[in-house]
């Protein structure tokens, strides 16, 4: 490894927040190698480092990619994150999430790659009032969330072998490169703040609220929203803690202020200066009423704070980007 200078693996570095961690990656003077089996993300975002496609559920495929590349590290995103999804199809998420990540620690160990920054999530906590903290207790209510602590646990056995990592536990991510090269794409698309800018732009019929009989001031559900290049930002800080020695953390990456479903419209139609047709739909399995994260441990280890994650800039960039026409990318 040439100093200051790493070869990270990035498992599904094709996806949405990978190709943006790949950026900035290449940006800080690293090596990104996107490991991705296509299946969510796009080949267009490959953009800022070498390719090599593959399955996590495919140990030979990860081993190949490991002996060919020699990675000093490994940025782990791949896994399937829809809420709806894994209380429908369980089985889905277990092994996607729980299996591929065992491979990939497998050739990680075998190899004798020790730094892993792993991508969790704040549904490790399930329900939840106030700010939450690394240390509140983790009760997950969906599979998504069950799966990804189940991860967490491996990852914390795997350490006796040799892996120091980084974990980051969050939530809703939203926005895109200000400079419009790479955004938020998603088949089908889930995810609140490209929804609903479809359906300001009139390319769906209407933004569908998933409840409006929660218990929270406007009924509907509270989350903590993250710019993209914060969230990829705060990747590149952990994978720097590693390479300079550092041991294992566990931290959430947030902001502290929850915005709710209505809040996230209400601000969409002020940036965009439309209106969006909303409908309101039953609740949806899995989701609780309200999730906001401190980062407050993160900016102590790493020096990380959100500088991008407004509202308003979230939806700018996220709009920005979606006026180039890139929806493949």
């Amino acid at each position: 490894m040439t100093k200051g200078c790493a070869t990270v693996l990035v498992t599904g570095g094709a996806g949405y927040i990978g190709a943006h961690a790949c950026k900035l990656l290449k940006e800080a003077g690293h090596r990104p190698v996107v490991f991705d089996n296509f299946r969510t993300g796009w080949r267009e975002a490959v953009r800022f480092g070498p390719l090599t496609e593959g399955d996590l559920l495919d140990p030979a495929a990860v081993r190949s990619a490991f002996d060919r590349f020699r990675p000093d590290a490994v940025m782990h995103f791949a896994a399937l994150s829809d809420v709806g999804e894994s209380m429908e199809r369980p089985e889905l998420y277990w092994r996607n999430n729980v299996v591929g990540s065992m491979n990939l620690l497998d050739a990680m160990t075998a190899t004798g790659v020790g730094r892993l920054v792993f991508s969790s999530t704040c549904a490790t906590y399930g329900e939840a009032r106030g700010e939450l903290t690394e240390s509140h207790p983790q009760n997950p209510i969906n599979a998504y969330g069950r799966s990804k602590l189940a991860v967490e646990r491996m990852i914390g056995d795997y350490a006796a072998l040799g892996i120091e990592t980084v974990s980051f536990r969050y939530f809703n991510v939203a926005g895109a490169d200000p400079a419009a090269e790479i955004g938020e794409h998603h088949e089908p698309e889930t995810h609140l703040v490209p929804l609903l800018l479809d359906a300001i732009a009139g390319d769906r019929p209407e933004i569908v609220i998933n409840g409006d009989d929660y218990e929270t001031p406007d009924g509907t559900c509270i989350r903590d929203y993250l710019h993209v290049t914060d969230l990829a930002g705060a990747h590149v800080l952990g994978l720097r803690h590693l390479l300079d020695g550092g041991g294992s953390l566990t931290l959430n990456l947030g902001t502290g202020r929850g915005f709710s479903v209505r809040e996230v419209i209400e601000a969409a139609e002020r940036t965009t200066g439309r209106t969006a047709p909303v409908r309101v739909g039953p609740r949806r399995p899995g989701d609780t009423p309200r999730l906001v994260c401190s980062g407050a441990a993160a900016h102590a280890a790493l020096g990380w704070r959100p500088v991008r994650s407004t509202m308003t800039e979230m939806i700018a960039d996220a709009w920005a980007w979606r006026a180039t026409g890139r929806f493949n990318a």
